[in-house]
């Protein structure tokens, strides 16, 4: 029997790893070769030992469930370095949010128009705008802080982000007023 017939293609890992792949590999059931850039944002993201560490320390039933959030959260890091999945799960939030207002002053129109005698105009229901932008240059931090930029400049997120909050106090116009001690 040749040896090139006995050759398996070793698991993502291992190739990425440039090792080979022995036969009880712990990462060749989750890594398939075929999926080459899932264990490279894992790797990026974890790094290959503490991946190890990990998986020999959960049940066998559970490593599949870990891996997949591993690679879940390495892609979400790789696209969104800062956030990562909590930027994610934020704006699918804020989204859910929005929906459920949308949907209940739906609801209230329906009742308005079906029921005009008995339901008054509800006019503090309303649609929220659209997701704002993100302006750099406004304060960020406690009244001390000190921390300005003078020429603000507008970015648009994909989603709102924690400290783009109209309603916090923390936040000013970004005209840079008082409390800068250097």
């Amino acid at each position: 029997m040749s040896s090139s017939s006995s050759y398996n293609t070793p698991c993502a890992a291992c190739k990425f790893l440039r090792r080979k792949c022995m036969p009880g590999c712990i990462f060749a059931p989750y890594f398939p070769p075929e999926e080459p850039q899932k264990f490279a944002n894992v790797h990026k993201i974890f790094g290959a030992s503490n991946v190890t560490k990990l998986l020999n320390e959960l049940l066998p039933h559970q490593r599949e469930d870990a891996v997949n959030s591993l690679a879940y959260e390495a892609e979400a890091r790789v696209r969104d370095p800062v956030y990562g999945c909590v930027g994610a799960i934020s704006f699918l939030q804020r989204q859910v949010q929005r929906l459920q207002k949308e949907l209940d002053a739906a609801n209230a129109d329906l009742l308005r128009f079906s029921l005009p005698d008995v339901i008054p105009p509800a006019a503090s229901l309303s649609v929220p705008p659209p997701m704002s932008s993100v302006q750099f240059g406004a304060r960020i931090g406690n009244e001390g802080s000190g921390f300005y930029r003078q020429a603000p400049s507008t970015y648009s997120f994909p989603y709102s982000l924690p400290w783009n909050d109209t309603s916090s106090e923390d936040i000013s116009d970004g005209g840079g007023g008082g409390g800068n001690n250097l």
